[in-house]
């Protein structure tokens, strides 16, 4: 599990922002350092080179970056509003985190900004001789590092956005977030499946939306110092509101609102330590597909098939490796992971075979790979197909019978 600073890091550092201010500010420094640089350089290359060798190539990258930045600008827009409408807006986030993107924006941009501040210094007689000849060799080496951006994003650009681009973006996230999960199922701490013990107080929250991160070493940290026991009662992806009890203490009543800090609360749910967002995010495709103004019951396949893809790795139960020994977790349940992975898909395509006969074929596989961890979540599933397929209508009489045939085939 990563520290709090670290997760906070790595959330700042994956803004847009971040990535094209650095590389405007590594533009700076290129264009200031030529006059630095000068002495270095031999006269037989300033007159070689000429005076005004520079001016004219600066103001083509000058005149030509802003427009290509703005270009691309509007083209990644696009692909967000694309993928927010036929996908699911909560699959937006990965894509605007996209690193491909994000590079070539700031390339871009950076090239501007160094091609205006060279010009700027060019003509107030910054530079001397050799000051334009290694503004001169830095200049060819910015045109071809925007040349290589720029040819990069064009082959990058005819699946960008696209809807196998968006589904295989959820697909690694959840992957990652589950992986992450089972290798800490219950984030370092005890196990805890049950009642929480009498004489508990209670930690309450003073805000609403969602737990993204829960600094579960800070709570311990805080639990060794004034001698408690803790019992956690929110995980990440949980929704939370005001007074929600989000931790039970067993000691002292001092360290409350240091225990509270732990909790860092949000609007939106979040890809890191949340690997059911994945699968919600992923079952709303799904959804989405099956709607009526789509009907795309192949994205809905697909769907189950990379619900299964990412289930799969949670094979066997692992043992508590615990590092915080006075903070007791509860882990996410197999049940509830194919509760948001399948139940939405089942409700919304219980009038279309194929999407049924795809979705028993899912469950049965999940059962057959990890019985002992899917086995009574897949029964409760399939016992709902069964009734709601008592009550559907629209199914003809070989739809049924396909999937009377799949349910057969446990």
């Amino acid at each position: 599990m990563i520290s709090r600073w670290v997760w906070m890091l790595r959330g700042v550092l994956r803004r847009l922002w971040v990535r094209v201010a650095s590389f405007a500010v590594l533009a700076l420094v290129a264009a200031g350092l030529a006059p630095v640089l000068a002495p270095l350089v031999p006269q037989v290359w300033s007159e070689a080179l000429g005076g005004d060798a520079v001016d004219q190539v600066l103001s083509i990258l000058a005149s030509s970056m802003l427009a290509v930045t703005t270009f691309s600008l509007s083209i990644a827009v696009t692909a967000f509003t694309a993928a927010a409408s036929t996908a699911t807006p909560r699959a937006t986030a990965l894509l605007q985190e996209d690193q491909t993107t994000q590079t070539t924006l700031a390339t871009f941009l950076g090239a501007f900004v160094y091609s205006i501040v060279a010009i700027i210094g060019l003509n107030a007689g910054y530079y001397g001789e050799g000051g334009r000849v290694v503004l001169f060799g830095s200049t060819i080496f910015v045109a071809a590092v925007v040349v290589f951006a720029l040819l990069r994003w064009i082959g990058y650009l005819p699946g960008f956005g696209r809807m196998n681009d968006t589904l295989d973006r959820v697909e690694v996230a959840t992957r990652n977030a589950l992986e992450a999960r089972l290798a800490e199922p219950w984030l370092g701490g005890h196990p805890f499946a049950g009642a929480v013990p009498d004489g508990t107080w209670p930690v309450r929250l003073d805000c609403t939306g969602y737990v993204q991160y829960v600094d579960v070493e800070a709570v311990q940290d805080c639990a060794q110092k004034y001698g408690l026991q803790v019992w956690m009662g929110a995980l990440p992806g949980e929704f939370v509101y005001i007074s929600t009890e989000v931790l039970h203490v067993l000691g002292s009543r001092d360290a409350e609102a240091r225990l509270r800090d732990a909790f860092t609360v949000a609007p939106s749910r979040s890809f890191d330590q949340d690997p059911l967002h994945g699968l919600v995010v992923l079952a709303e495709i799904a959804s989405r597909a099956l709607s009526s103004g789509v009907n795309d019951p192949g994205t809905a396949t697909a769907v189950i098939g990379r619900q299964v893809s990412v289930l799969s790795i949670w094979t066997r139960r692992e043992e508590p490796d615990v590092r915080f020994d006075r903070v007791h977790v509860p882990a996410i349940r197999p049940e509830d992971a194919l509760d948001v992975a399948f139940r939405p898909i089942l409700r919304d395509g219980i009038g279309t075979s194929e999407v049924l006969v795809r979705l028993i074929a899912a469950l049965n596989a999940l059962d057959r790979i990890a019985s002992e961890t899917y086995g009574a979540g897949v029964d409760r599933l399939l016992a709902e197909v069964d009734d709601r397929l008592e009550r559907a209508t629209g199914l003809s009489a070989r739809d049924r019978a396909e999937i009377a045939q799949a349910r057969a085939a446990k």
